[in-house]
């Protein structure tokens, strides 16, 4: 870039551009909502039939649309401000050495070089003339030593400093070259395909997009304010209220992950994270599935005899190579099918809108998906599964808690519910190998802690809501481990088909007298299974685990059978949660309390 383009650069220009792209951003994020959460749910309730289906269909498309315009516009904008933050630095670089160049006595000429004037240094008789020197950028240590010798030697004392300003312009010229080169091929690479098809390569591309521009934006990134570390849920939802809309959108643009993974941020801000997160990685997933596709693994008997099918060597040979990738990748991408049946049920006989707190595919996956707006809501419900779940099998876990909004959404008044599905934690993947150890529930508790301080620090309504911990299985060792460990921020808690909760009594689980809840079905024995590892001991020694009387809690009755039905729609198990779950634990049904305790059980 040459000292005259440099001059009359406006960063302000581009930096309009950006406000300009960011406003398009919100204007397209905006119209995703209302497809979403209004137009299709009015469309599915008010019509029937496959043209009301198609039209749906055909929704769901234009919303993709938006959204992908949505992130590539947040994506435009960041580069923009980007470049013209370095830009801006080395317009102010060239502008304090021009400055310092006048002030010296020297001119600065059109193409960068410098005009000193006459002069002598002290003590010599002569003065020597004037001259004009070119700077050169970079430098090292032999050409800045030549360069320090050449001016001690020089009779005239303005060529050092003229050399000096030559040297600072040339510096400045260079990284406004570099700059403009290394934003170049980012720019270009965000024009979109000329098509009306967000494809999930389409998707994938935006996720190196992002890669690229925070690559190149990495001095721009810097300089904005970042997230506290180690933060507080308070901490954190100060630090994004003190972000200005522009520093806000260029986190969420480049570290959308780690915006989405913070608590105390808006449930909104999350959410819109999160999805973009979800999609890039979906892309990303599709994308590589299809360069590994799964042969056909049986052929028939060319015989036809016994056996009827047998196995192709085609489908062994990539098997060996390529099939746990694949299983890896179908189960991440039927977790993400899950999230996304579930965002498409929004308004289905009154389902709200559908917000992701948390989103991972790495590991075991991660997933914190909630029915309604817990910033907003008048009752919460934060559910934990248990053993062997996973980004794979969310879909169930979705489901459950789907169901305990309904009814309690059926309780008497008129108050708003959200229930929200927390796989916030690596969960044992064996119950034979894993379950019996605790340490898989004392690592997640404290995310489970942060998590409800987090929906303490977003609030957004006046009054405080009322909130219920429920847990299953080995989620319910989680619960008890985050109160064994800390405060556990719930006024109800609800305990599944629980193996023991590492304490005795529910007096310890830190929520008032009478506030805890216990279900325990015919036919379910994980509760005796796990009593042993994950029950509390009585003062003799005794394990204990909610079930028993002497752990005090209500037990309430169940209708169901087995360990995985407490959540069954049209069950008394169900409606009992509910009614917790809406403040309205009077009315659960209780099973009658043994007239003596004793441990044969």
């Amino acid at each position: 870039m040459d000292l005259a383009t440099l001059k009359a650069f406006k960063p302000s220009e581009y930096e309009e551009a950006a406000d300009g792209y960011r406003t398009t951003g919100d204007m397209a994020s905006e119209a995703k909502d209302a497809l979403d959460n209004r137009i299709s749910v009015e469309l599915r309730n008010q019509l029937e039939g496959e043209a009301a289906k198609a039209a749906v269909e055909e929704l769901k498309s234009l919303s993709k649309n938006f959204h992908y315009t949505q992130t590539e516009c947040g994506l435009v904008s960041t580069a923009l401000n980007g470049f013209a933050f370095d830009i801006a630095v080395a317009k102010r670089k060239l502008e304090a050495a021009m400055e310092d160049a006048r002030a010296g006595g020297c001119t600065v000429n059109a193409n960068g070089s410098i005009s000193f004037p006459a002069g002598s240094k002290p003590g010599d008789e002569k003065t020597a003339d004037g001259g004009t020197v070119t700077g050169s950028a970079g430098g090292s240590a032999t050409s800045d030593a030549l360069e320090r010798q050449a001016v001690n030697i020089h009779p005239n004392p303005y060529y050092g400093r003229a050399m000096a300003y030559a040297n600072r312009i040339a510096d400045a010229l260079e990284e406004a070259t570099e700059a403009d080169t290394k934003w170049a091929p980012k720019l270009r690479a965000l024009k979109a395909d000329d098509d009306l098809t967000v494809s999930h390569r389409d998707w994938a591309d935006a996720q190196s997009d992002t890669g690229g521009v925070r690559e190149a934006g990495k001095a721009y990134i810097d300089s904005l304010p970042e997230p506290p570390k180690d933060g507080t849920p308070k901490d954190n939802a100060a630090w994004w209220k003190g972000l200005s809309a522009e520093e806000q959108s260029a986190h969420l643009a480049l570290n959308a992950a780690a915006v989405g993974a913070l608590d105390g941020l808006p449930a909104v801000t999350r959410d819109e994270a999160n999805r973009m997160v979800l999609a890039q990685t979906r892309g990303h997933v599709e994308t590589e599935l299809a360069k590994i596709p799964e042969p056909a693994r049986y052929s028939p008997n060319p015989n036809g005899q016994y056996p009827a099918v047998i196995q192709n060597d085609s489908w062994t040979k990539w098997n060996e190579k390529h099939g746990e990738r694949h299983a890896e990748l179908t189960k991440s991408n039927e977790g993400m099918k899950s999230i996304q049946a579930r965002f498409d049920k929004t308004g289905e006989e009154g389902l709200p809108e559908a917000y992701l707190l948390g989103f991972s595919s790495e590991g075991n996956g991660r997933a914190i998906l909630a029915n309604g707006n817990p910033d907003t809501a008048d009752h919460q419900a934060v559910y934990v599964p248990g053993t062997t779940s996973n980004l794979g099998s969310i879909n169930g876990d979705i489901n459950r808690m789907v169901n305990v909004w309904r009814a309690a959404d059926g309780a008497p008044g008129n108050d708003s519910i959200s229930t929200i599905t927390w796989l916030g934690y690596d969960a044992p993947q064996s119950i034979v190998k894993d379950s019996p150890f605790s340490h898989y529930a004392n690592d997640g508790a404290p995310a489970y802690n942060r998590f409800l301080e987090g929906l303490d620090a977003s609030r957004t309504s006046d009054s405080d809501p009322h909130r219920t911990a429920i847990g299953h299985s080995y989620g319910t060792t989680l619960i008890g481990s985050a109160a064994r460990q800390g405060e556990l921020n719930v006024d109800d808690v609800i305990l599944a088909g629980s193996p023991g909760v590492q304490v005795s009594k529910a007096e310890h689980l830190d929520v008032p007298e009478g506030h805890v809840w216990n279900q325990e079905a015919d036919g379910d024995v994980v509760p005796d299974i796990g009593r042993f590892g994950h029950g509390g001991t009585d003062w003799d020694g005794a394990w204990v685990i909610p079930s028993d009387p002497l752990f005090g809690a209500n037990q309430m009755t169940t209708d169901t059978e087995g360990h995985s039905d407490y959540w069954k729609e049209g069950t008394e198990s169900l409606w009992n949660q509910g009614m917790v779950v809406a403040g309205h634990g009077d009315e659960v049904e209780l099973k009658p309390v043994p007239p003596a305790y004793s441990r044969g059980r």
